[in-house]
């Protein structure tokens, strides 16, 4: 398993998330992006391992204090209802979107971010650029929100 230090660097406020009893802060001022919002984790391995390593991570968020979904968006075809019903998930509060045509991936993560009904929203996005991060760290600001990037290898 391999960590991007982005991650190591982020961890922390994502995971602090579902610990936390105290209300959940408001934004920070407009134009500011605060670099805790996102955060990213890269997995190499076969698909079976990285989603072992994954379940844990995603067993946690579902079952956050936070009324709001856990948003997953895009998923790898091997994240299905089963594989969430047998990983231990919460499957009551999560929310799988694919995006629509005309539509891709990180901007359906952005809308989910933005609209602030989600705690986290997980994308896997591969590769993520600077500006692409940016942009999902300001969503992720506006909305109230985590954004995590999973990177499956």
């Amino acid at each position: 398993m391999h960590m991007q230090q982005s991650f190591e660097r982020s961890q922390l406020p994502l995971f602090n998330a579902f610990l936390a009893d105290t209300p959940h802060e408001a934004p920070a001022e407009a134009g500011v992006v605060d670099d805790q919002a996102f955060s990213e984790l890269a997995l190499r391995g076969t698909a079976g391992h990285c989603l072992h390593l994954l379940a844990p991570i995603l067993r946690e968020l579902s079952q956050n204090q936070d009324a709001r979904w856990l948003t997953l968006v895009a998923p790898p075809a091997s994240l299905t209802q089963a594989w969430l019903r047998d990983a231990g998930l919460n499957r009551e509060r999560i929310l799988l979107l694919q995006p629509r045509q005309g539509q891709d991936a990180l901007e359906l993560a952005e809308e989910a971010l933005k609209l602030g009904r989600s705690h986290t929203v997980i994308s896997w996005l591969h590769p993520v650029e600077r500006s692409t991060r940016q942009r999902l760290a300001q969503a992720a600001q506006t909305g109230g929100a985590q954004s995590l990037n999973i990177s499956l290898g």
